[in-house]
């Protein structure tokens, strides 16, 4: 099972103060909701104290026209209390609503400015619930269980207050309830953070478990793995029971302690308020009042207990979603100004894991306007070494420079101005292919820069056939592109960007070999004067370069052109020989199947 490091969870403290910025972002809407609810909360308050009065009225002896008077009274405020509740929720709404778009912005940001290699280290499962589940139980809750919630507190906090106002005695029964309500949410949020962010973390891991199941669906049909797959999310899926059951253990004992609490204060109010009724202490219109707004209390204190298991849910989902801003940056930005364009690496060693060093003391100079063609064995450090030398991954020792400054101390902006990496991956927006495009183009880009950059890799006229051309729809729900289209869509984007240098790891490798050779061709001509470093195993790209280095086992074992390399016998020197051999051998393969169809 491939292991990944989970990204970092934002602490309470973190939560407290993104929460207070978010407040203070929106003051009028917070404290028109907060009026509101009050508002309509004291409204509510009129009905136990109008019965109570009527029911003295009644026990003194009264008439039809009183009786008729306060049911009027309680229509009225009955009204009242459904207007101002109405507007309380829909501004409660908006400003969810508002705060939602700002945490979803934010998170985008801070998920697009993770550096690459905690990317890649993290896994797609985790970063893909975090945008999925956590986005949307954060939004359930910011949608209605906070609004719930806050009308719940407002409401209990009045009532409170209001039955108080009857008479001190009242205080007694309520704190009756206060000790079951206390040691169960100590108990319970001592307990439930913990709980919720683990449920999420198992979710994490499924995902991975099932996208790289998914993604390597193939090799693992090829590889008779599925038993092995099978194995691994079955695994993942009893981590994940095992998780939920502890948190669902945890409402099931929480949720009947509290109908403890609720009960206790309603019948010692009946209790207390019958005896100093009997003693001629309190009237019973006083008693019937107190009763009643005891009794309202346990509805408010209910939805309070019931929706802080929501916000639970909606806690860790937003802990989780913070804790991405909080991954250490890999640059150290100087503000230095690059003095040229020549790429350095100097002493250079990296490890993706502590202490296995993947690349052991790399010195590499690049020319400007140089071309430099990296071969050698699968797993000798090639990619890696692309990847530093485009600034992706920070050198654990050593430093890679680019006109004396270290890329890793250069803004990410001003940095793919001087160095770009294009791979074998590559991804297709949903939009028009003018758009996928000009997400590289420079402001001002005309549909004729697009077009030239179509050009450059061959890609125009399959564009200019489609039906809609440039406005094609293309990725999820629109046409889908080929593989070889989508990389040449993705290396047109790089002629947009115009960086002065280039590094190539097998960016051609899913287009036809007599086509990549002359999409090479093509490149070669656009991007003429500028920097390329092309890690490829067609050696073509190293016949054609101004020099070669190979790399073998994280190292550079030669460096010179390709007939100094040739006539030195070495290690390219077989390569080369082989390469040619196998090409020899694919060609007269094909001479003998065209002449066995001609016969056939």
């Amino acid at each position: 099972m491939t292991t990944h490091t989970a990204l970092p969870v934002a602490d309470a403290r973190s939560l407290r103060r993104y929460v207070r910025r978010l407040a203070r972002q929106h003051p009028r809407l917070l404290w028109s909701a907060l009026a509101l609810h009050v508002t309509a909360a004291l409204a509510g308050l009129a009905a136990p104290r109008l019965l109570g009065k009527l029911v003295q009225a009644v026990d003194a002896g009264t008439t039809v026209g009183h009786v008729d008077r306060v049911v009027l009274a309680l229509a009225v405020f009955l009204v009242v209390q459904t207007v101002l509740t109405r507007y309380a929720r829909l501004t409660s709404q908006v400003l969810g609503e508002q705060v939602l778009a700002e945490l979803r912005e934010d998170f985008v940001g801070n998920a697009l400015a993770l550096p690459v290699g905690v990317v890649e280290s993290a896994g797609s499962g985790d970063l893909l619930t975090r945008t999925s589940r956590d986005v949307d139980q954060l939004g359930w809750s910011v949608r209605w269980a906070l609004p719930e919630w806050t009308i719940a507190v407002v409401t209990a906090v009045v009532t409170f207050v209001a039955a108080v106002t009857v008479g001190w005695w009242v205080l007694g029964p309520v704190v009756l309830g206060l000790p079951p309500l206390v040691v169960g949410l100590r108990w319970y949020l001592a307990r439930a953070k913990d709980g919720y962010l683990r449920e999420s973390a198992t979710y994490s891991a499924t995902n991975a478990t099932l996208t790289e199941t998914v993604e390597g669906a193939r090799t693992v049909e090829a590889l008779g793995l599925g038993d092995e797959r099978i194995a691994a999310i079955d695994a993942d899926v009893k981590d994940s029971y095992d998780a939920e059951r502890y948190t669902l253990w945890l409402r099931t004992v929480f949720f009947p302690s509290m109908e403890l609490s609720y009960l206790i204060p309603t019948v010692a109010t009946l209790l207390l308020g019958g005896y100093l009724y009997s003693q001629g202490s309190v009237t019973l219109g006083e008693v019937t009042a107190a009763t009643l707004y005891v009794q309202m209390l346990i509805d408010p204190v209910d939805r309070i207990v019931s929706i802080l298991d929501e916000l639970q849910l909606g806690a860790a989902s937003l802990a989780r979603l913070l804790g991405v801003a909080q991954v250490p940056d890999d640059r150290q930005v100087t503000g230095a100004e690059p003095a040229g364009e020549e790429l350095d690496a100097r002493d250079v060693r990296f490890s993706y894991v502590e202490g296995r060093d993947v690349l052991h003391g790399v010195d590499l100079d690049v020319g400007v306007g140089e071309r430099i063609a990296m071969v050698g064995p699968s797993g000798a450090g090639k990619s890696t070494l692309g990847r530093l030398l485009a600034g992706i991954h920070p050198p654990r020792t050593g430093e890679v420079t680019v006109g004396g400054v270290g890329l890793v101390e250069l803004p990410l902006a001003e940095l793919r101005g001087h160095v770009a990496l294009v791979t074998q991956e590559h991804h297709v927006f949903v939009g028009t292919l003018r758009e996928n495009l000009a997400l590289a183009a420079p402001p001002g880009a005309t549909d004729d820069d697009i077009r030239s950059s179509l050009a450059a890799v061959d890609a125009l006229e399959w564009v200019e056939a489609l039906p809609d051309g440039l406005d094609t729809v293309v990725g999820s729900g629109g046409r889908a592109l080929t593989a070889a289209q989508a990389q040449q869509i993705a290396l047109a984007r790089l002629v947009l960007a115009d960086p002065h240098t280039l590094v190539l790891d097998e960016a051609t490798s899913l287009i036809d070999p007599r086509a990549a050779r002359h999409l090479e061709r093509s490149l070669a001509a656009v991007l003429h004067g500028r920097t390329v470093i092309a890690i490829a195993h067609r050696l073509f790209s190293a016949h054609d370069a101004d020099r070669v280095a190979v790399v073998e086992d994280g190292k550079i074992t030669e460096l010179g052109s390709h007939d100094d390399l040739v006539a030195a016998g070495g290690s390219y020197a077989a390569l080369w020989r082989s390469w040619q051999g196998d090409r020899e051998g694919r060609a007269g393969a094909r001479r003998l199947n065209g002449l066995s169809e001609r016969r056939d």
